[in-house]
């Protein structure tokens, strides 16, 4: 009898290694230079101690608009499937973090992403920033914003563009074809002038830098009143860490080098600001949005509502919006301790730094305490991937 249990106890673990190995290759094509390990969500520490209501209500909301802002990898049917029983089963009526739960656990099947070479992904945090501003120039706002050229072309995932070079995301239309947008240094020594795109002004171009990387923002205006600003489009160039750059300048260790510190150095000197910020030479525009509520969060890449620490940006090359991804890491909470942050997040916006297919970045919020807090963010990252069954 004894001998016979053995045996059936190690058949039934055989068996269950081999439908783990079945399941080894992901139901979805898996970015380049990334390792795939399936999971079950028993496995996953904190998984039954989330709220994944917060996750469901943002993923029933739709998986991207229509247009999205940004361009990502294709919706896949399934993804798109997944979203509309969503949308059915919240149109029943209030779906408790249970019900949540089980609808994940029940239509996903969870992934585990490495890059190739390491055990862990990498996370950054972005903030909505919020600065004074003008809608006419004058000498305390003489900084301009610029909405989208008419002939600025993006480049789309198929996109084949002979003779230039297959970094630049973006390019202008010419009546001789193609060619590539001017840099930032070109834009700010007038190569737009004329156009009448200059849509808000700000006090410096410092402001104008960090309102380019966070991708979105706030304005206040000189009567009170606060003007929404939402990306739209890029001028296709790479883009350059400035706090990198910085830090290998001065010989500042990376982890000292925060946002704040970066924004201090800039502010002290402009002729440094100047030719600093110049070195990055992606330049982004903005449209401003006064139809969008206070109380919302900024428009990402999707074309929908950002939600703090539960909205990631994420490789636009290498998943789509949408997508349902169970983060675990260690971060700064901003006020001079750590938060441990186990939680199913949902991937709505991108970013020209993040790239790589364990690589993220979490939007904390709006306002300075949030910019404080997103800029100390610098860490491992346990990486996720909810894909629809």
């Amino acid at each position: 009898m004894i001998r016979r249990a053995a045996a059936a106890l190690v058949l039934v673990a055989a068996t269950s290694l081999a439908s783990m190995t079945a399941m080894a290759t992901p139901p979805f094509p898996l970015p380049d230079g990334a390792r795939a390990e399936p999971l079950s969500p028993d496995v996953i520490a904190g998984w039954r101690q989330d709220d994944q209501g917060k996750a469901f209500a943002i993923f029933a909301r739709g998986c991207m608009a229509d247009p999205p802002l940004r361009q990502a990898v294709a919706l896949p049917d399934v993804l798109e499937a997944a979203c509309g029983k969503a949308k059915a089963l919240a149109a029943t009526g209030s779906v408790s973090a249970e019900q949540a739960r089980s609808f994940f656990e029940q239509n996903f099947s969870f992934w585990r992403i490495r890059p190739a070479d390491a055990e862990t992904g990498f996370m950054t945090g972005y903030f909505e920033p919020e600065f004074e501003g003008a809608l006419t120039r004058s000498e305390a706002f003489p900084t301009p914003l610029y909405d989208r050229p008419k002939d600025l072309v993006t480049r789309q995932p198929d996109d084949d563009w002979p003779g230039l070079d297959k970094t630049l995301s973006a390019a202008r239309s010419t009546d001789k074809g193609l060619e590539p947008f001017p840099d930032r240094a070109a834009i700010e020594t007038g190569a737009l002038d004329g156009q009448g795109l200059e849509v808000l002004w700000l006090r410096d171009p410092v402001d104008r830098f960090v309102l380019q990387v966070q991708g979105s923002g706030r304005v206040r205006l000189p009567d009170g009143s606060v003007t929404r600003l939402v990306y739209s489009g890029r001028n296709g160039l790479p883009y350059t860490s400035l706090g990198r750059v910085l830090s290998q300048r001065e010989n500042i260790p990376p982890a000292q080098m925060t946002m704040d510190r970066l924004v201090a150095r800039l502010k002290a000197d402009p002729a440094f600001a100047r030719d600093l910020i110049r070195l990055n030479r992606s330049f982004v525009f903005f449209t401003r949005r006064d139809d969008l509520p206070a109380e919302a969060g900024p428009i990402g890449g999707a074309g929908l509502p950002l939600t703090p620490l539960r909205s990631i940006a994420i490789d636009r090359n290498a998943w789509p919006y949408g997508l349902p991804v169970w983060i675990d890491a260690t971060i700064p909470d901003g006020a001079g301790s750590d938060e441990h942050l186990a939680r199913l997040m949902v991937a709505q916006d991108t970013g020209s730094a993040i790239l790589g297919p364990a690589r993220m970045d979490l939007f904390v919020g709006s306002g300075s305490a949030a910019g404080h807090r997103a800029g100390l963010i610098r860490h491992p990252v346990s990486f996720t991937v909810l894909w629809p069954r």
